[in-house]
């Protein structure tokens, strides 16, 4: 197996993409968070102590995204057409679940923009409950499916949601 962004001596390096078509491309991802009973049940009021939990973390989750390339290294800047973030409230486990989608059309894909923005979502939903809920749990993490280019369609089928 060869991997992409190694050179022959071993060297990272960013792949070069100049050659390929610009395709549609769509990513989505997974992440979770849980919180104590009490926490979920303010969070199901939408506010904690750091005020608005799910427009302050949707915010997040989108600007990770446009700023992959900057966080990761060898991501290739992107031009981002869509991202979106969805919330489901799973009462019995007091589960915030999470679902980042991201679309470009361009010459590589954007699953570690997805898995950035839902990772980053997360991690805002600590921040704005931390102070009333230390144990808090974030993850696991994984890609739910992406469609594009010339690996084409890929959808997880051992996914939680």
């Amino acid at each position: 197996m060869r991997f992409t962004h190694l050179d022959d001596k071993g060297k990272a390096q960013m792949v070069d993409i100049s050659h390929k078509k610009k395709t549609n491309r769509l990513a989505k991802a997974y992440g979770r968070v849980r919180v104590s009973p009490d926490t979920y049940n303010a969070i199901k009021e939408g506010y904690g102590p750091k005020g608005d939990i799910f427009s302050v973390a949707k915010i997040a989750g989108i600007m990770a995204a446009k700023k992959t390339h900057e966080l990761i290294p060898l991501c290739h800047p992107l031009s981002i057409t869509h991202i979106d973030v969805d919330f489901i409230l799973n009462d019995n486990e007091h589960l915030v679940e999470i679902i980042s989608t991201v679309k470009t059309t361009s010459q590589t894909g954007v699953e570690m923009e997805a898995l950035v923005s839902v990772t980053h979502v997360a991690l805002t939903v600590y921040d704005m409950c931390k102070a009333i809920d230390k144990g808090i749990e974030l993850g696991p993490f994984y890609l739910l499916e992406k469609e594009g280019g010339k690996s084409g369609r890929y959808e997880r089928k051992d996914s939680v949601c």
